[in-house]
């Protein structure tokens, strides 16, 4: 079977991390670029601006 080339990861606004809005995309699992933390400017609905969104962990899924 062969390995993941990505990984997701979630983005929340850096002002604020509890907003009800974050993003799901796809990172690189190995080389350099995984190991830096991805920033990007997206748009949040809830305030209606553009924002820095920030990487962070997944949340836990329970079974």
């Amino acid at each position: 079977m062969a390995k993941k080339t990505s990984v997701k990861v979630r983005l929340v606004p850096e002002l604020k991390p509890d907003s009800a809005y974050n993003y799901y995309i796809k990172k690189p699992s190995a080389g350099e670029k995984a190991k830096v933390k991805i920033r990007l400017k997206k748009y949040n609905p809830s305030t209606r601006k553009h924002e820095w969104f920030v990487e962070k962990k997944l949340p836990p899924h329970s079974k």
